[in-house]
């Protein structure tokens, strides 16, 4: 570990790699380059008391990534896990177009339950293409395009999104194995491929509203998200 004037940087020492149930001296080793911790500070709120850390990973050296921790995670096997990717219109404009803000208020109230517990806030805004992006694909399905073609019609990928850091996040936090808050199998799939121990999935289900209810219909269609019907809420989804 070594300092510096603006940061602490944690060489992320290895991202483990091997079956679930595998001990840390058994897995393999594969470097994904460095964090960089730039503060940390006890964050109350209204879902709990977190310790907050940002982070800058060096292949991403322009976004600032968040881990939102309750407890104490080194060492800990089973951890509850929320990767959540940003999603300014819907967590400070209140947009009914998602169920991102609703899930991420969800996994900070599960964590300061279950704890110890992690939420990670990656900054990639609209699944990876950005805000700009994002709001060129809204004007689109403004005009009856689904989510996954109005990226392909800007020429954008489906899902752009990258784990990478979070993986390094996971490692510096001393994370053995968790709990993978999601209703995306990819997501579960993406972590593991970087020597992430998945041991479960934990779903995330939001009523939708007369706005969210077409996305997440295409989210199960069309993205392959798990969204179970619940008290009759996804039956147009399913």
């Amino acid at each position: 570990m070594h300092l510096t004037a603006r940061s602490e940087v944690v060489y992320a020492p290895a991202i483990r790699h091997g079956k679930d149930d595998m001990s840390e001296s058994q897995y393999g080793r594969a470097d994904l380059g460095s964090l960089h911790v730039e503060a940390r500070s006890p964050l109350p709120t209204r879902h709990g008391s977190f310790e907050v850390y940002v982070f800058r990973y060096d292949d991403e050296p322009e976004k600032e990534h968040l881990a939102i921790v309750s407890g104490n995670l080194r060492g800990a096997s089973d951890v509850p896990l929320r990767i959540h990717s940003e999603c300014l219109t819907s967590e400070v404009l209140g947009s009914l177009k998602c169920d991102c803000r609703e899930q991420l208020e969800f996994a900070l109230g599960y964590i300061a339950k279950q704890s110890p517990g992690v939420v990670l806030y990656l900054r990639q805004e609209g699944r990876g293409i950005g805000l700009t992006n994002k709001i060129r694909a809204y004007a689109l399905q403004s005009q009856g395009v689904d989510t996954v073609d109005a990226n392909r019609q800007l020429g954008l990928p489906d899902d752009s999104r990258r784990y990478e850091s979070a993986a390094a996040m996971l490692e510096h936090l001393g994370v053995r194995s968790v709990r993978l808050l999601t209703n995306n199998p990819e997501k579960v799939a993406a972590l593991r491929s970087l020597g992430v121990a998945v041991r479960g999935q934990v779903p995330v289900l939001i009523e939708p509203n007369i706005h969210s209810r077409g996305y997440l219909r295409t989210k199960v269609v069309r993205m392959n998200h798990s969204l179970p019907q619940v008290a009759g809420a996804y039956t147009d989804a399913e």
